[in-house]
């Protein structure tokens, strides 16, 4: 199973967000690069890279930061947020990204989604954002009435490479991972499944991967930043069991 350590850009910064809210940052850095390349010398094979101001604004605010962490790091990133047209998708993929994570245009945009994954198969990722087990979209600013599980199986038999399951009310806040709902996602998916929101410790590791072969991988932010987590540590306790 992957650890992946996430990146999250908002106005040109490093930051980590509580549970979504764009007023409830913490600045980590103003070198972004230098935040990458830190990751890949702790041992990182995937970074997870998020434009928190794209999300929001539904099209891409953080072209050079991106293109500077691909100039700087020979690991594979992933990129998500504010990706809501096939031009975005080309022009990401293209510019050298692993791939390109969909929420929002998932939900609102299906044909969009079905042109994605056929001209880029396996290198589209669904991100399935969830607040009471519902799907949230625009950068967690609204709540559609779509229940996660519904979207998964909707979703089903496109060429998707896999699902970014993310439960806002644990992220940011290190309280562990919502098993009980991943046991659902893991379960009804068709898809791998990589874990986000509230992984803080070791243990929560182990549980995750627990959860059985189909857990791709759990992306990690504020437990590293703040060093509750340590990354080749992690790695190396994992890959020793």
């Amino acid at each position: 199973m992957l650890v992946i350590p996430a990146i999250d850009l908002k106005d040109g910064r490093c930051v980590r967000l509580r549970q979504g809210d764009m007023a409830a940052e913490t600045v980590y850095s103003d070198d972004v690069p230098a935040v990458a390349r830190k990751w890949q010398q702790g041992g990182a094979s995937l970074i997870h890279v998020v434009d928190l101001n794209g999300a929001v604004d539904g099209e891409p605010r953080h072209l050079p930061q991106i293109q500077a962490v691909l100039n700087t790091v020979s690991v594979k990133v992933q990129v998500g947020g504010g990706i809501r047209t096939i031009e975005t998708v080309r022009r990401y993929l293209h510019a050298g990204l692993s791939r390109v994570v969909l929420g929002t245009a998932a939900l609102k945009d299906r044909a969009f989604l079905e042109q994605a994954c056929t001209e880029f198969p396996c290198r589209i990722l669904l991100g399935l954002d969830a607040r009471g087990g519902k799907v949230a979209v625009k950068g967690w600013t609204a709540v559609s009435e779509t229940k996660a599980i519904d979207l998964l199986k909707e979703v089903s038999g496109l060429g998707i490479g896999a699902v970014v399951y993310t439960d806002i009310s644990r992220d940011g806040m290190l309280e562990g991972p919502n098993v009980s709902a991943l046991e659902e996602v893991v379960e009804c998916s068709s898809f791998p499944v990589i874990v986000s929101g509230g992984i803080t410790c070791l243990e929560d590791l182990r549980a995750v991967r627990a959860l059985g072969p189909r857990v791709e991988g759990a992306i990690v932010g504020k437990a590293l930043y703040d060093g509750k987590l340590d990354l080749p540590a992690a790695l190396a306790a994992l890959g020793a069991e």
